[in-house]
């Protein structure tokens, strides 16, 4: 009975340092293997791989997916103008060189942070310091992106860190310049409305002085035809009138004297104080006989 339990234990220990002997990669992750801190192997490949029994070989595990290094708070920065800014980024980054990653911080991701975050405000201090605010916050923004990633990339290898991306969230002014800034945006855009509203009303005279001068020459027109018209009318009129007098003057002379007579006894009321041997009473005095004769018609 005490051999079957002895077989027992030991059995138990066997097995027990067989399965220490064994450990599994994931496919998101990189084994490295190492002794009394130093490293002996790094696996990169996913499965089922084997070791010697602590305290003889231990394994650690890293990350190889792309982490994100995010800042809680943003940090404040001073441009070329002496403004200060707060900046709020983030960092995608991966582990390239899992040993130099090992050797560097022992497999601790919380010291790699902070040294990739000191290692990022410090490359957003130096490119901050050279921009205005305008071309922070939209002019060359991108510029200061590829300038931090480059500095940062550069850092990052001597660590085992390949930089994938950088980004700014966000850029805002502090507190104390909004207004100045908000009455600076507040003045241009009222400018721009004065300009535009100035070269409206510009126009607008230009247009309406287009339109008077148009008016102007349509009306001169209008009247130089006009004038041409009833110019052609008289000429004709009298033309007519010319040559039916030149067919029999004296009957015209008697229809005119007519027309006369009509016009000064329109009323009953109307009184002529005139010598009866005055010229307009010609005709009166002619008789039936001597009246002149109605041309005759062709």
């Amino acid at each position: 009975m005490n051999r079957l339990f002895s077989y027992t234990i030991a059995v138990l220990i066997l097995l027990s340092i067989a399965f220490s002997t064994m450990f599994v990669v994931d496919q998101r992750r990189f084994a490295i293997v190492f002794a009394l801190g130093e490293v002996k192997q790094v696996i990169k490949e996913p499965g089922l791989h084997f070791k010697l029994p602590p305290p003889f070989q231990n394994v650690i595990f890293l990350d190889k997916r792309i982490l994100t290094l995010d800042t809680p708070d943003a940090d404040r920065f001073i441009t070329a103008e002496k403004k200060n800014v707060l900046i709020d980024s983030f960092v995608k980054y991966q582990i390239v060189d899992p040993r130099l990653f090992f050797i560097s911080f022992g497999g601790d991701e919380r010291r790699a942070n902070d040294r990739m975050a000191q290692t990022i405000k410090a490359a957003l201090n130096e490119e901050i310091t050279k921009r205005t605010v305008r071309e922070v916050i939209s002019g060359e923004r991108g510029n200061v992106m590829d300038a931090i990633k480059r500095k940062v990339a550069d850092e990052a290898k001597e660590i085992g860190v390949g930089i994938v991306d950088v980004r700014l969230k966000r850029v805002d002014y502090v507190e104390q310049i909004n207004q100045s800034v908000y009455d600076r945006m507040k003045a241009e855009r009222t400018r721009v409305a004065n300009e535009l509203r100035s070269t409206g009303a510009a126009e607008s005279e230009k247009i309406r002085a287009d339109a008077d001068r148009q008016r102007t020459v349509i009306l001169a027109e209008a009247y130089r035809e006009a004038e041409q018209v009833r110019g052609d009318g008289d000429a004709k009129s009298t033309r007519i009138y010319g040559q039916a007098f030149g067919q029999n003057p004296e009957f015209y002379r008697f229809y005119r004297s007519l027309d006369a007579y009509k016009a000064s006894f329109k009323s009953r009321s109307d009184v002529m104080v005139l010598d009866p041997s005055s010229e307009f009473f010609k005709y009166f005095k002619s008789s039936g006989a001597n009246a002149p004769t109605a041309p005759a018609k062709k």
